[in-house]
């Protein structure tokens, strides 16, 4: 019964901002493009809390399910969100990337900066069997959550669904729970382990 709990827990962390979006496009106004932009960085997004929280639980989730294979597909799909999310929307403007700026631009350094810190946890998996990446494996998890946090705070100030009602409330209670996950599963959870 936990099990399943768990599992539509996760399902409904990831779904609920997708559908909520989906709701909210006007689908004879907006191109195909400029209406499904925004449900790659909110499935990254997710998927990302969704790791940041299993974290803080992975021995106890290690026991119950397929961890690794979680974190795979999961990391897997993050990916092709995080590099189709920014794509869709260049296509959307035509590659002109100095409109991108003519918006609130520390925003969009949030979600540049948060981007290229994410693909370090890709490029240092792809390059872990190499001792540089293998013996830094800890530090590259630690830079891609900072990515993770910096997206978070990217979507918070951007995202249109996240601006008033349910969802700025549930973006935010996620954001805080992430950033307290992050900090148990790299300080506490480590000086714990240390003692």
């Amino acid at each position: 019964m936990i099990k399943k709990l768990v599992v539509l827990g996760a399902i409904l962390a990831v779904i609920t901002p997708i559908l909520a979006h989906i709701r909210n496009v006007s689908w004879g106004e907006s191109s195909l493009t400029q209406a499904i932009f925004p449900i790659f960085g909110l499935l990254a997004f997710t998927l990302l809390w969704l790791h940041a929280i299993s974290g803080a639980f992975e021995e106890w989730l290690r026991e119950r399910f397929n961890f690794d294979a979680f974190v795979h597909w999961t990391a897997l799909t993050i990916l092709v969100s995080i590099l189709l999310h920014p794509l869709l929307l260049l296509i959307l403007i035509k590659f002109q990337v100095m409109m991108l700026f003519q918006g609130p631009s520390l925003a969009i350094w949030l979600g540049i900066i948060g981007l290229a810190l994410l693909l370090t946890y890709d490029i240092g998996k792809l390059l872990k069997k190499r001792q540089f990446f293998e013996k830094n494996w800890r530090a590259i998890l630690i830079i891609s959550n900072i990515g993770f946090i910096l997206t978070f705070f990217h979507s918070f100030m951007l995202g249109s669904d996240l601006q008033t009602g349910f969802m700025r409330y549930l973006w935010a209670f996620y954001g805080t729970t992430a950033i307290l996950a992050l900090i148990y599963t790299y300080v506490i959870k480590r000086s714990i382990i240390k003692t």
